[in-house]
């Protein structure tokens, strides 16, 4: 499946996670668990299309970001409303886990 969600950089991050409801997924090209997540949040993308943005931050060419949300560990999604963190997973879940948590922020 092709990978479709959109690719967070430094540059732009804050303007991506500052409207509305978007589930970051912080991942590395490396990660096998981060490979297996990706067609989940395709899918889900599709399905939350107008609820919630989905998108891909990969920690290896966005260090910083990375660091600042202290993401020691990937995959980690990390949920924003209107730019503020208002939860996070970490670890490889399914579709319906990730589902309820992203629809646990409207």
């Amino acid at each position: 499946m092709a990978d479709e969600l959109k690719k967070l950089t430094e540059d732009s991050f804050k303007e991506g996670v500052s409207k509305g409801v978007t589930l970051v997924d912080f991942y590395a090209d490396w990660c096998g668990p981060c490979r297996m997540m990706t067609p989940v949040l395709v899918k889900l993308s599709a399905e939350l299309q107008g609820k919630a943005s989905i998108v891909k931050l990969d920690i290896d060419h966005a260090q910083k970001t990375a660091s600042t949300f202290q993401v020691t560990s990937v995959p980690t999604l990390i949920l924003f409303k209107d730019g503020k963190e208002v939860g996070r997973l970490v670890g490889l879940r399914d579709a319906e886990t990730v589902k309820k948590f992203v629809l646990s922020a409207h």
